[in-house]
């Protein structure tokens, strides 16, 4: 545990802030989002809660922004885990079906951003204020952009469609995170009754199966749209 002296200058706050973010993070390595509390984030800090509230304004703002730092980290290392996972060779469907698994490995190995993912929506984005939230969207948003540029990079015929997938990795990632992280009791339902055991996600798998669906079948959608699309105008000929 640090003890801080007041901050009196940007860059010292700065220096706490990261502090704070970078205490918040060990903990994450600890247990889950749940049991991280203020009271114990200020005790390993050194700062009491009142202090401690002058830098972030609750506990969720503090993990927003972690979750943010996080997940700016894991696009920082993608490109050369894109570039060695799915090369140029290849069908589109072929190098999509090698985007969806290098995604999925990345993925796997980011338990904190998973874990943060998986909180957001339903923990993270309340009891923060309307200029956290601002801030937050559109940094989500910056990064769902930055993941889009590196999916087009690798798989061009997605064109526009690469922001969506983008988005929706990020929304099942967070989904499925949810999913494979039984309670104590629920993992006590599936030793009682095996019957229960196909219920259990497991994350890589069902990451890579999901993944692996959204990426074929909107590269698809185009062929499968033009049918319609030609029938629609001999309709309107009629």
């Amino acid at each position: 545990m640090t003890t801080f002296r007041r901050a009196r200058s940007e860059e010292q706050r700065e220096i706490r802030r990261q502090a704070i973010l970078d205490t918040a993070a060990a903990m994450l390595d600890e247990m889950p989002v749940s049991k991280i509390s203020l009271n114990e984030l200020s005790r390993r800090v050194g700062l009491a809660k009142s202090p401690l509230l002058r830098y972030f304004e609750s506990r969720e703002a503090i993990l927003l922004e972690l979750l943010d730092r996080t997940w700016k980290q894991w696009l920082a290392q993608l490109p050369e885990q894109l570039t060695a996972g799915i090369g140029t060779d290849g069908t589109a469907q072929q190098r999509g079906a090698r985007l969806a698994d290098t995604l999925t490995r990345s993925l796997a190995e980011q338990r904190a951003l998973c874990d943060l993912l998986a909180a957001q929506a339903g923990v993270l984005e309340h009891n923060v204020s309307t200029d956290v939230a601002i801030r937050y969207k559109h940094a989500a948003l910056d990064n769902v952009t930055t993941l889009a540029g590196m999916v087009r990079d690798h798989l061009p015929e997605l064109g526009a469609d690469a922001g969506q997938v983008s988005a929706q990795t990020i929304l099942i990632t967070g989904a499925i995170r949810t999913h494979s992280v039984p309670s104590a009791s629920m993992l006590a339902a599936y030793d009682i009754d095996p019957s229960l055991a196909e219920q259990r996600l497991d994350f890589t798998t069902a990451m890579r199966t999901m993944l692996t669906t959204l990426i074929a079948g909107t590269l698809a959608r185009p062929q499968l749209e033009a049918p319609a699309r030609r029938s629609k105008r001999r309709g309107a000929h009629h």
